[in-house]
């Protein structure tokens, strides 16, 4: 068996691993809902709600007014009718699963559901209103899940009075593709409550995954220090196509310009714009993410961002407009631009992932390293022939990891701290996976 090949095959064993819980009630195995209900008609509602309908579960879509509900809709069809095109799909069962989703105005209409999943707008005060109005409609019982990809779930499930059966259920866009759910329970979740959401991922067919309740929960407290390395790497030198570049060559299918192009580069931008004011002045942090966005590159829905954009066509190009802002920006931090080869944005960004995913697996916020690499490889773009963070960190040796963190510490601070499992893990000659 080739290199390539027993790295998908652990792969396959990691996503198969990470539904097995132990403790968990039997009786919440196959758990599956008759009716479910989805509020917020939104992309990320949309995608969820066609993720049940696709799985055969009516669903009520709620939002507060038609007009959104309308546009949701007619989003949700557009889904559907592209797949037909694409031959994906059968006109009779594109209709089907369309048919399975109501739309609904007012928070009254979960009443009914045994499963309601509250997908709006990523802003906890906002949230914790709609939890505050589903708590006195939904039925006694109903699992109630909230799709945050950050966002404390005891904040959350607080504006209740049913906490238990409060979960996190992040799904990743688009919902009703993406294969990842992130199950993250609160401290008052109930073994039941993690149970059924465990059950509804396999009901969705999707690689679901129990994670612990800190910001970012697995993925996106790793893609936080990804983002951060590449985001340094361009204010130190290098520019977006080299990050990209290298990501590619290691595996990636696209690289996080790429990728946050496609995106928006303004979503979280009120949220990046209000970080700087309040962050602490002891620790370097890198602003560079708003350049683009305040010269009015938000991606490739405007026709820049990282790279420019030909009309009608995705295909980045590298745009020396946009280096040149960045030569700029690092002139204005102070910052003496070098050459930075391409090993070095390698293992910047790969370490970063290694050394958070071992502080998440030394705290428990993980359950064991294969969950983290099925994260990644499932939801996160990780070369599946790679096998994922860990299984890749084995495979170079943890002693040499080990040794490039300690290395980028020296150069770089305590950022760079070594995660006490690695540091054990590499000293014994012991592993994360293999």
């Amino acid at each position: 068996m080739s290199t390539d090949t027993q790295a998908r095959e652990y792969v396959k064993r990691a996503q198969a691993l990470a539904g097995e819980i132990p403790g968990l009630p039997a009786e919440a195995a196959d758990w599956r809902p008759a009716t479910a209900a989805v509020v917020g008609a939104g992309t990320m509602g949309g995608g969820i709600a066609m993720s049940l309908a696709n799985s055969g579960i009516p669903v009520t879509l709620v939002d507060r007014a038609d007009d959104d509900l309308q546009r949701g809709l007619k989003r949700i069809r557009g889904n559907y009718d592209t797949s037909v095109k694409r031959g994906s799909l059968e006109t009779a069962e594109a209709d089907a699963r369309f048919a399975r989703i109501t739309p609904k105005t007012g928070l009254e209409a979960v009443a009914g559901a045994d499963l309601v999943i509250e997908a709006v707008f990523e802003e906890m005060t906002v949230k914790q209103g709609v939890f505050r109005e589903i708590d006195q409609h939904a039925k006694p019982g109903a699992l109630l899940g909230t799709n945050t990809s950050a966002l404390d779930i005891d904040a959350i499930a607080s504006a209740t009075g049913r906490a238990g059966d409060v979960i996190g259920t992040h799904f990743f866009a688009p919902a009703n593709v993406m294969k990842l759910l992130e199950v993250v329970p609160g401290k008052e979740t109930t073994p039941l409550a993690l149970g059924r959401s465990m059950a509804l991922g396999k009901a969705l067919g999707k690689v679901a995954v129990r994670a612990g309740n800190v910001r970012g929960f697995i993925g996106n407290a790793m893609l936080a220090d990804y983002i951060r390395e590449s985001h340094f790497l361009i204010e130190e030198g290098a520019f977006p196509a080299d990050v990209d570049r290298v990501l590619k060559d290691f595996g990636f299918a696209m690289g996080l310009f790429t990728m946050t192009d496609m995106s928006g580069l303004d979503i979280g931008v009120v949220s990046k714009r209000k970080a700087r004011e309040e962050n602490p002045t002891d620790r370097r942090y890198s602003y560079v993410g708003l350049l683009p966005v305040d010269m009015g590159r938000l991606g490739q829905k405007t026709g820049a961002g990282w790279y420019r954009y030909e009309p009608g066509d995705r295909t980045p190009h590298r745009d020396p407009d946009m280096d040149a802002a960045i030569v700029e920006y690092s002139g204005r931090l102070g910052i003496t631009r070098r050459e930075i080869s391409d090993s070095e944005i390698r293992d910047r960004i790969l370490y970063a992932l290694v050394n958070r995913a071992a502080w998440l697996l030394e705290k428990g916020i993980a359950a064991k390293a294969t969950d983290i690499d099925a994260v990644y490889a499932t939801g996160y773009g990780f070369p599946k022939d790679r096998g994922g963070p860990l299984y890749w960190a084995d495979s170079v040796g943890l002693p040499a990891v080990l040794e490039g963190i300690e290395e980028l510490r020296a150069a770089h601070g305590d950022l760079w701290e070594p995660a006490p499992l690695l540091t054990k893990l590499a000293a014994s000659g012991a592993t994360f996976v293999h």
